[in-house]
């Protein structure tokens, strides 16, 4: 009885020394490889243009598609894929009607930016974001706080379908 007893033990201290150590080893950096953008990229609001997009159906929005120069030197010489570093930023807004401009043209056709409904990223880095064909996904609420991880699992899915663009929709409008 002693000997079960003691094996018992044994088993119990090995077993919990084995759940600590492997605790341990994935709180020191070998825990899953990150697909989010968790900061939102300092002076984005000062990049140049890339185009526009425009969401119908739920989303009712448009967007102003911006890139750092890493990015915006990649869309003008047609470089595919993208380079490391490149960030592509999306502010989208709901869009409105301008009673202003739709009395000058006597008829409902200007639309405006309204209220901002979101800030999406994608940030190339291929290491960091490896398990996500190499760009990290962002997306960042009206009040620039970023969205839940269940939301956000819906970003690569979509961008898997544009693998002859490297995972992105946007094109350039020069």
């Amino acid at each position: 009885m002693e000997r079960i007893t003691f094996l018992l033990i044994a088993v119990a201290a090995l077993a919990g020394v084995a759940g600590y150590t492997a605790t341990a080893s994935r709180d020191n950096g070998q825990e899953a490889a990150p697909i989010f953008v968790n900061d939102v990229p300092v002076g984005y609001r000062d990049w140049q243009f890339i185009s526009v997009a425009h969401e119908e159906g739920n989303l009712n929005s448009f967007a102003a598609i911006l890139g750092n120069e890493v990015a915006i030197k990649a869309y003008r010489n047609r470089t595919i894929p993208f380079p490391e570093v490149t960030i592509i930023a999306a502010l989208h807004y709901r869009f409105v009607p301008s009673a202003e401009n739709n009395k000058v043209f006597g008829r409902d056709q200007s639309f405006v930016p309204g209220a901002p409904t979101n800030v999406q990223f994608m940030v190339k880095d291929s290491s960091k974001y490896a398990a996500s064909g190499g760009w990290g996904f962002g997306h960042f609420n009206s009040e620039g706080k970023a969205v839940d991880g269940a939301f956000m699992k819906t970003c690569l899915p979509c961008h898997q379908k544009m693998k002859e663009h490297d995972l992105v929709f946007t094109r350039y409008a020069p």
